[in-house]
């Protein structure tokens, strides 16, 4: 049954109470009596419920960086070989991330998280029943690549977020949404630590017993205590506009410089660890132990970086950002060839660090780089500029959001690659190394450089 908001009927500009269900009709956040009244306690009750269901949706999506510690010689699968199912899983999830983004505005936004939960029963149960010993190494990549469907809740979150709050307070609570499922890669890997350090490598099966319940909480959330809101539709248009940008390309590639690096690397570094520190890490819970602070690091910091850009401007801070990775990447290389491990997790602390802060100040850069270009073009009508903004920012931040989790795939497949070749992950480092300075290059060149064609105040 359709509503208003909570099942309110405006009364005088105020909503009045009504009993009904969970579709809003009535939704007007920017008007401040409506938003003081009754926006904003509806909006806080559904983010809670969002991030929750997002965080979960994230640790199965990261499920398998845990998975492959368990897998010992009875698998009989090389390196090579987990690092490959490490990057199917991050594959799908990327690759269902705009699909995600537009089922909100199809289905309500509390439906689809209704789904999208249900949705992550589907890789427990497989799980639990093929995983052991003797199980083909293509069943366990076909099972590894059904966990992607944790990868899409975070397209779908943020669009549904996105609809409940004012733009003055769509930062702010978008980056709450972000962090908080950005920790669920962080959570699924101190869950496996646990399992490692009280059951042991032969029950990876606990970790499953343990989301079980925590899923069907999620699910039980978004039935008793999310919405649906009628208004929130589906741009078409908008998404076909900024495709045809060119700043939509350069934000891409930059958000796989730092989401795609944060991905990529949380799935990867307890593999990394095990096989380029092999005597330090001879069994799976001494890389358990340090596996998750990485993802933890990157996940708490992510706010820093929409706050410097707030102060600094986004294109410097992502420009000094991405010289730090490069710099964090290099220290990693002169690590592993000395074969020095302090110094080793010291350079990955610092580059999930700062592809945490550069989640935060490419995300800051979207809106202001449509903002800056009504600015250049001249146009009188700022109320107007900014609602064009505002609906090309929100396609950008969904295109180059999926676009930017395919950079998890690109780190996997180079540290399997390198590993191959070399026997050490020094191959990916350089490249991680390349794609850095071509990042930097590019923020410069067309965010910073002095042109009578730049654009003010990114």
């Amino acid at each position: 049954m359709s509503t208003t908001a909570e099942g309110f009927r405006p009364v005088d500009g105020v909503a009045a109470p009504a009993k009904s269900g969970r579709w809003i009709d009535d939704w007007r956040p920017e008007d401040p009596v409506f938003w003081e009244n009754t926006g904003a306690r509806i909006a806080r009750r559904n983010l809670v419920f969002s991030i929750f269901s997002e965080h979960i949706g994230f640790s199965i999506w990261s499920l398998w960086s845990v998975i492959v510690l368990f897998l010992g010689p009875k698998y009989h699968i090389d390196p090579a070989g987990k690092f490959l199912l490490t990057t199917v899983p991050t594959l799908t999830g990327a690759t269902l991330r705009l699909p995600y983004t537009f089922a909100v505005a199809k289905f309500g936004g509390r439906n689809w998280t209704i789904v999208s939960a249900v949705m992550l029963l589907v890789p427990l149960a497989v799980t639990a029943v093929i995983l052991k010993p003797g199980v083909s190494y293509t069943t366990l990549l076909i099972t590894a690549a059904i966990a992607g469907v944790g990868g899409g809740n975070f397209a779908s979150s943020m669009a549904n977020i996105n609809t409940f709050y004012p733009d003055r307070f769509k930062g702010r609570a978008l980056g709450l949404n972000a962090g908080g499922g950005n920790l669920g890669v962080a959570a699924v890997q101190l869950v496996g630590l646990l399992v490692l350090a009280t059951a042991g490598k032969e029950h990876p099966r606990l970790i499953l017993a343990i989301y079980l319940p925590l899923i069907v909480l999620s699910v039980l959330g978004a039935v008793l205590f999310m919405d649906n809101i009628s208004s929130a539709r589906n741009d078409t248009h908008a998404m076909r506009d900024v495709a045809r940008d060119g700043h939509t390309w350069v934000m891409s590639l930059l958000y796989i410089g730092t989401f795609g690096s944060f991905i990529g690397f949380g799935f990867a570094f307890g593999q990394v660890l095990q096989v380029q520190f092999k005597a330090d890490f001879s069994t799976p819970i001494k890389a358990a132990y340090l596996t998750f602070l990485g993802p933890l690091v990157g996940s708490l910091i992510r706010p820093v970086g929409g706050i410097l850009a707030d102060r600094l401007g986004g294109a410097r801070v992502t420009f000094a950002n991405f010289v730090a990775m490069a710099a964090s990447a290099g220290l990693v290389l002169a690590a592993s060839l000395a074969k020095s491990l302090p110094l080793f997790l010291v350079g990955f602390l610092l580059l999930f660090a700062f592809t945490g802060i550069g989640n935060g100040s490419t995300y800051k850069m979207i809106p202001a780089i449509f903002r800056a270009k009504a600015v250049l073009a001249g146009d009188p009508d700022v109320d107007a500029a900014n609602r064009e903004a505002r609906r090309l920012s929100g396609a950008l931040i969904g295109l180059a959001g999926a676009i930017g989790a395919f950079g998890g795939v690109l780190v996997n497949l180079a540290f399997r690659e390198s590993f191959l070749t070399y026997k050490t992950g020094n191959g990916a480092y350089i490249v991680f190394i390349a794609f850095y300075a071509l990042c930097f290059v590019v923020t410069w060149a067309v965010y910073l450089r002095p042109s009578p064609r730049r654009l003010p105040g990114i």
